[in-house]
């Protein structure tokens, strides 16, 4: 399998050449050059199988072409070694709850699946350690450093926005020490996006450290995401649920929508995305007008969502030529403020007795706004609500327990270098290390 950029203006290269280099030259973001569909017979039999079981069919359709059996198989089982259950919250709606892993959030099957894939191929190259940078605006950090602890002949560097991710959160990649480094930058996400983004485009810097991306730009932090989908629709089958199905996804840098419109180019049959904005709403604006105006990011009570130039457009775009029609096809565009965040958090938990997350409840806001009657739909549970607790304890008037996982991280004390928004201060840095 070759991959190219969106951008057009770089080669065609090999899976292995794509994952450790994570961005084009041309700063395009790479695809596969196609996206095979999977047989009928595989949705047909999917009731009933095991996560590992359809993910490793999945993981065979886009990266079997380039890696030796036993090793797929591997990276699935180590991967996919937590449950991401389907569960009922209203009588035709559901969550796919993706927070049972390590560090509690869906980003935890990418960062895992990738930090394998990057072992893998780095291990083959002349032994110089690779650096992975990754901006994070909350649950990035915490998957990508745990993910990549500890593995030999990578470094990461973790940017985030000083004051702008819960504690928890924080605490999950300030913490660790090793081969983990965290930089708080006195700004916002797009700020810590745009720095990742410039060293990538600075060849000797580049060169120098051999550096990587684990942000949804690299495209094996994206595709494994595809993953999920299928085992949500599998688990739907083992119900006996046939009719219609609706999915709504939590929007930020679009990572996880593109992941699923890629399962759906590959056979899996859903009738149409909920891409749930918060107030940072440039996608939802693009396909209410077609216009595409990016602009600084807002701060919310979904603060993993809070971005103003997401990089995972590009890849939306390149799936549908561009058209805006195309894309409406599949994607409708929802967005929600924090005091409907508030709302819907408070009248789900009286209503259903469950607790979203505020992520979960753009997605869950956008599915009861949009389903039809015959239709099943479930949303994406992105994070574990006591991730939040200091956003959703003051919204439900009720104390969050707080999971063993969490708590662990706790009574760590925190390890950060403090820089500036300027890219100049940020390559002095990386050189120096």
């Amino acid at each position: 399998m070759k991959y190219y950029s969106t951008n057009r203006q770089a080669p065609e290269v090999s899976l292995g050449e794509a994952v450790i280099a994570g961005l084009a030259p041309d700063r395009g973001l790479y695809m596969p050059e196609r996206i095979g569909r999977l047989p009928d017979s595989f949705f047909d039999t999917m009731g009933g199988k095991t996560l590992p079981q359809v993910a490793l069919r999945v993981a065979e359709a886009l990266f079997g072409e380039d890696l030796p059996a036993a090793t797929l198989r591997r990276i699935v089982e180590e991967t996919f070694d937590f449950d991401i259950p389907l569960v009922e919250v209203d009588r035709n709606i559901r969550a796919l709850e993706l927070f049972h892993g390590p560090t509690m959030a869906f980003k935890d099957v990418g960062a895992r699946f990738m930090a394998r894939l990057l072992a893998h191929f780095a291990g083959r190259q002349d032994g110089v350690p690779v650096t992975v940078l990754v901006a994070t605006s909350g649950d990035t950090g915490g998957a990508v450093a745990n993910g990549f602890l500890g593995v030999e002949g990578v470094n990461v560097v973790v940017l985030y926005p000083s004051g702008k991710v819960s504690e928890i959160q924080e605490k999950q990649f300030t913490t660790l020490g090793r081969n983990i480094t965290a930089v708080e930058i006195d700004g916002t996400f797009d700020d810590c996006q745009r720095l990742v983004k410039s060293a990538f485009s600075d060849a000797p810097l580049h060169e120098q450290l051999r550096l990587t991306s684990a942000n949804s730009i690299n495209v094996a932090r994206l595709l494994p995401q595809s993953i999920y989908y299928f085992y949500a629709y599998a688990q739907l089958r083992a119900q006996g649920i046939t009719a219609p199905v609706v999915v709504s996804v939590p929007s930020g840098n679009f990572g996880n929508l593109t992941a699923g419109l890629i399962a759906k180019r590959m056979g899996l049959p859903v009738a149409r995305f909920l891409a749930a904005n918060n107030a940072n709403d440039v996608v939802y604006e693009y396909l209410q007008t077609g216009t595409y105006r990016p602009r600084p990011s807002v701060r919310t009570l979904a603060n993993a969502m809070d971005v103003g130039d997401p990089s995972n457009f590009a890849r939306m775009l390149d799936l549908y030529g561009s058209s805006v029609e195309a894309m409406r096809a599949d994607v409708r565009g929802f967005r929600y403020d924090d005091d409907a965040i508030r709302r819907t958090l408070r009248r789900t938990l009286a209503r259903t007795g469950y607790l979203l997350d505020p992520h979960g409840a753009c997605a869950y806001a956008a599915l009861c706004e949009d389903l039809q009657p015959g239709e099943t739909g479930f949303f994406l549970e992105t994070a574990h609500h006591a991730k939040f607790f200091d956003a959703v304890e003051p919204i439900t008037g009720r104390p969050v327990e707080i999971p063993p996982q969490l708590r662990a991280f706790a009574g760590r004390e925190k390890r950060t270098v403090r820089l500036g928004a300027g890219y100049g201060e940020f390559k002095a840095y990386l050189s120096s290390r």
